[in-house]
């Protein structure tokens, strides 16, 4: 009876060994993934603590011989780089906050109100994510301009409230949500809006956070309606101030300039991202449970 008991607990444990011996090759893929994917960032950070001598230098060098911080102090004086993150994260953060609150109203209207050609409407409304930015690009500049919006915040953040994206994300997870919540707070004597504010929206962490990182990250990165928009020294986003620093040194290239000003750039991006992980897999699944 012992050995049969033994038997019974070791098999079990001898399972879980085959299991993970048989995963080894799925654990050796991700890690090479993984490796290809931090590779470019390791590099980058490299070359900004090389000096200009030694950027080019053969064979390539991953860690640097003789590791300096100059470039960023380059960065710093060639253009005002603290305006410029000023800039950058104040239009990403207004344009963000922006998005939520109108994808989350639009997406929660889309989901539960119901109204003549709703369904209609909304498939227009994501046609619109098939057309690229470059086809409504002029009409938008010229209202922009129309508004007095050039070289200024207004004309940086407006149009970049709305989002097809956003408003698709939202009500897909406000569809995945139980309607017998609402109609619980209705029977309290709640009100469409109060329902909306106290008990809807605070179930949608996750998708709030997904699009937090969504959006802020492609306001940060965005390059070309600042180049259209600002002509302002002061009002420069950071892509748009790094950009110059091409033209710093005719005919030469100077890398690691560069990137340490991509460094400057990326690390933001970085941070929002693992402060909204764990959050971020859970909004695209949960927003994509229903149709």
């Amino acid at each position: 009876m012992t050995t049969q008991l033994e038997q019974v607990r070791e098999r079990p444990q001898a399972a879980r060994v085959r299991r993970s011996r048989s995963n080894w090759p799925v654990f050796i893929l991700l890690a090479l993934g993984g490796l290809v994917m931090v590779l470019p960032f390791l590099w980058m950070v490299s070359t900004s603590l090389k000096p200009s001598t030694d950027v080019l230098t053969l064979p390539p060098r991953l860690i640097p011989a003789q590791p300096t911080t100059d470039a960023y102090t380059q960065v710093a004086q060639s253009f005002p780089l603290w305006r410029a993150l000023l800039n950058s994260f104040l239009v990403a953060a207004l344009t963000t906050l922006g998005q939520l609150v109108v994808s989350a109203m639009a997406g929660y209207a889309f989901a539960r109100f119901r109204f003549r050609g709703r369904d209609a409407l909304f498939t227009v409304f994501l046609g619109t994510l098939m057309v690229p930015f470059a086809v409504t690009m002029t009409p938008l500049f010229i209202i922009v301009k129309q508004l007095g919006w050039t070289n200024s915040y207004a004309g940086l953040i407006v149009p970049a409230m709305f989002s097809a994206f956003g408003i698709f994300l939202m009500r897909q997870f406000f569809l995945a949500l139980p309607v017998e919540l609402e109609e619980a707070a209705v029977l309290d004597g709640s009100s469409t809006l109060n329902t909306f504010w106290r008990v809807m929206l605070p179930l949608t962490g996750p998708a709030l956070a997904t699009l937090t990182v969504f959006s802020f990250m492609a306001s940060w990165n965005n390059f070309l309606w600042p180049l259209l928009i600002v002509s302002d020294r002061n009002l420069m986003t950071l892509p748009l101030a790094l950009a110059t620093l091409q033209g710093v040194y005719p005919g030469q290239t100077q890398w690691n300039l560069i990137m340490a000003g991509t460094v400057v750039t990326v690390a933001p991006m970085i941070l929002v991202f693992l402060l909204a992980q764990r959050w971020v897999v859970e909004g695209v699944t949960t927003s994509g449970l229903k149709g």
